[in-house]
C-alpha cells in the first residue's frame, strides 16, 4: 500500500511566542540531538581541517588543507591517528573539505588504469554525492564540483559538473595499494595527479604535488583515548542553528525544522530552558549517541554474529543508521562501492578479546565475492588501530603472502601470541583487552549485496 502522503502548504505551522515548558523542550530536543549529531560532527570537522594554512599532514599524520583544497597520503595512514574511527590499511587516503555554494572546485582525475580508486564526496549529512571512480568507469579529466545554489559558467575542458546537496561537502579518496615496496613506487606518479583546488585557478593545465614530501603541519595532540571529540554536547544547541541553516530540509522534514527553530526561539527567551537543552545534551549522548558505538546497533544481521552495514551514505531519513555510522565508524561508501560486515563478538556470543586467539575461514572459494578488494582488519575497544610490531593491522587481497589450507580455502588469524609456524602471516595482533573484527568489501558482486555472502564464524581457539 501506498502510504505517500502530501501535505498541503497551509497546513498550520508552529506557533510562534509560545511559553514552552520544559518537559515538551526536553523532549523535542532530544529528537534534535540525535538528528543533528552527524551534521554538527562534519561542521566541526571541517572547521578543525580548514585551519591549515596549506596542504599537509597535520602532526605528520593527517591529510588537511585550507577549504577548497585536498590533503593526500602517500601511504596507509599512520595507525596513530585518531581522526575517525575504522580506518583502513587497504588504500591511500586523502581529504578536503569545501564551501561549494561559495567556492566551486576543480577535482582532478588521472588515469589510474587497473587500480581500484573511488573519490567519495560527502554533503553535511555524510550522504555521498557523485559516481567518480572505478565502478563506474569514470574517464580520467577535470570535473566540477558546484553547490546547490552556485551560479556560473563552466568553463571548456571539464569533463562533468557534479553538483551537492549541500555546500558543505567533502572528498576522500581511495586508492587501492598492494602492501608491497614495489606497489608503494608504482602508485606515487598516479596519487602525485590527485589534486582539487577553485575553479578560479582552474587553466585547464594538468597539475602534480609530490605528496610524499607534504610537510607537517603542528597542531593540538590527539585525544588520549579514542576519536577526536567532534560533537561536544554542552555545546550542541550553540551550534545547533548554523546546523539548520546551511542543511536545507529533505522532502518531508519541514514540520521537523519547523520544531527545531521553535525549540531555539523559546529557549533563547529563557534561560532555564537553554540549561534544559545542555542537559538532554547530556543524557543523550549517553544514552542514545554512546550505544551506538556497539556493532549490533550499527547496521542488520548479516550471519554467523556478523552485523552489515545498511543504507551507507545513502541515508536520506534513515536518521538511526546515519548517527550509528557517524558515531562508530564515519564516512562509509554507498553499499555499491564497499559493503561493511563488523562483529565484537565470537560465534559463541562472546566478547572478543585479544588476549585469546581467534580463527576466521574462508573455505575455498568463499572469501568475499567482489570486484576490487576485500581484508579483514581488528580494531581496539576505540575502533582505532592498536600499533604492533609488525605493523600489521589487516589482512586480504593486498597480501601476496598468505598461506592456504590444504584444500584451498583461507584461515586468518587474530589475537593471543604471535603464531610460530608458516601461518604467522595470516595472523593480526592485538592488544589485550576487547577488539572488534571488520571486514570490508570493495565493488560487491552480487551476493554482497543481496547478502547472500555471509562472513564465516569467528572461532575461538584459546
Amino acid at each position: 500500500m501506498n502510504r505517500t502522503t502530501t501535505i498541503p502548504a497551509e497546513v498550520t505551522a508552529p506557533a510562534a511566542g509560545v511559553l514552552m515548558h520544559t518537559g515538551y523542550a526536553q523532549a523535542v530536543a532530544g529528537m534534535a540531538y540525535l538528528w543533528g549529531w552527524p551534521i554538527i560532527n562534519m561542521i566541526n570537522r571541517r572547521a578543525a581541517v580548514t585551519q591549515a594554512p596549506h596542504p599537509g599532514l597535520l602532526n605528520g599524520v593527517l591529510p588537511v588543507a585550507p577549504r577548497g583544497r585536498l590533503g593526500m597520503l602517500h601511504d596507509y595512514i599512520d595507525p596513530t591517528e585518531t581522526f575517525v574511527t575504522c580506518p583502513n590499511q587497504d588504500v591511500v587516503y586523502g581529504l578536503g573539505y569545501f564551501a561549494l555554494d561559495e567556492e566551486p572546485v576543480v577535482v582532478q582525475v588521472p588515469d589510474f588504469d587497473d587500480r581500484f580508486w573511488v573519490y567519495a564526496l560527502y554533503d553535511a549529512r555524510t550522504d555521498q554525492i557523485g559516481d567518480l571512480g572505478k565502478p563506474y568507469a569514470t574517464p580520467p579529466g577535470f570535473y566540477l564540483l558546484a553547490g546547490p545554489n552556485w551560479q556560473g559558467a563552466t568553463p571548456d575542458g571539464v569533463q562533468a559538473v557534479i553538483r551537492t546537496t549541500t555546500s558543505l561537502a567533502a572528498i576522500v579518496p581511495r586508492v587501492f595499494m598492494d602492501d608491497t615496496p614495489q606497489d608503494r613506487t608504482a602508485i606515487q606518479p598516479v596519487i602525485n595527479q590527485i589534486c582539487c583546488y577553485p575553479l578560479a585557478e582552474f587553466d585547464g593545465t594538468w597539475k602534480t604535488t609530490d605528496w610524499a614530501a607534504s610537510p607537517t603541519i603542528p597542531g593540538p595532540p590527539a585525544d588520549s583515548e579514542g576519536e577526536t571529540t567532534w560533537v561536544v554536547p554542552d555545546k550542541f544547541f550553540d551550534q545547533f542553528a548554523q546546523a539548520l541553516d546551511e542543511v536545507p530540509p529533505l522532502p518531508g522534514e519541514q514540520a521537523l525544522y519547523d520544531q527545531f527553530r521553535l525549540l531555539l526561539d523559546a529557549a533563547g527567551n529563557n534561560p532555564d530552558l537553554a540549561k534544559a537543552l545542555v542537559e538532554t545534551a547530556e543524557q543523550a549522548e549517553q544514552d542514545v549517541i554512546k550505544p551506538f558505538f556497539c556493532w549490533n546497533h550499527n547496521g542488520l544481521p548479516a550471519g554467523n554474529g556478523w552485523n552489515r552495514s545498511t543504507h551507507n551514505a545513502q541515508w536520506g531519513v534513515d536518521y538511526f543508521n546515519r548517527t550509528g555510522t557517524a558515531k562508530s565508524n564515519m564516512f562509509d561508501n554507498r553499499p555499491t562501492e564497499t559493503q561493511y560486515f563488523y562483529t565484537d563478538h565470537d560465534g559463541d556470543g562472546q566478547q572478543l578479546v585479544g588476549a585469546h586467539r581467534y580463527e576466521i575461514t574462508f573455505p575455498a572459494g568463499q572469501e568475499p565475492p567482489v570486484d576490487g578488494f576485500w581484508s579483514l582488519t581488528l580494531y581496539n575497544d576505540q575502533h582505532l588501530f592498536h600499533p604492533n610490531d609488525l605493523g600489521r593491522y589487516s589482512l586480504g587481497t593486498k597480501n601476496t603472502n598468505l598461506l592456504r589450507d590444504p584444500d584451498g580455502g583461507l584461515t586468518l588469524s587474530a589475537g593471543g601470541p604471535q603464531p610460530k609456524d608458516d601461518h604467522a602471516s595470516n595472523w593480526l595482533p592485538a592488544p589485550q583487552g576487547p577488539v572488534s573484527l571488520y571486514i570490508r568489501a570493495y565493488w560487491g558482486q552480487q551476493a554482497i549485496l543481496d547478502g547472500t555472502w555471509q562472513p564465516p564464524e569467528v572461532r575461538r581457539i584459546t
